[in-house]
């Protein structure tokens, strides 16, 4: 019988820019790592302030979210729970991004 594939973990890099820090803590960092955690997910980095090795931080916060799996990542991401907190994020407390998912090792 052939061994399972092991699940692989997926993560989200997140590179964001904002005026104001404390309004994206207190209106969207709270309930969207409370969300998360509803999906197995955490948040394993999150800095103003990376230390740049290569090209240009052009951003405010960076961060690293950590799931189980893809899907868990995409049931997340595409939750009823999680959409007004990205519509937030995105129409009122950033403004610019890039926010990557990728399948660990």
């Amino acid at each position: 019988m052939p061994e399972a594939a092991a699940v692989k973990p997926a993560y989200f890099m997140v590179q964001i820019a904002t005026n104001d820090l404390e309004q994206l803590s207190t209106r969207y960092a709270h309930a969207a790592i409370a969300s998360l955690t509803n999906f197995g997910g955490e948040m394993i980095v999150g800095t103003p302030a990376p230390t740049v090795l290569e090209g240009a931080w052009e951003g405010s916060w960076a961060a690293i979210l950590r799931f189980p799996s893809m899907g868990e990542a995409q049931r997340w991401y595409g939750s009823a729970e999680y959409q007004p907190l990205k519509e937030l994020r995105m129409s009122e407390l950033t403004e610019s991004g890039q926010v990557l998912l990728v399948e660990g090792l």
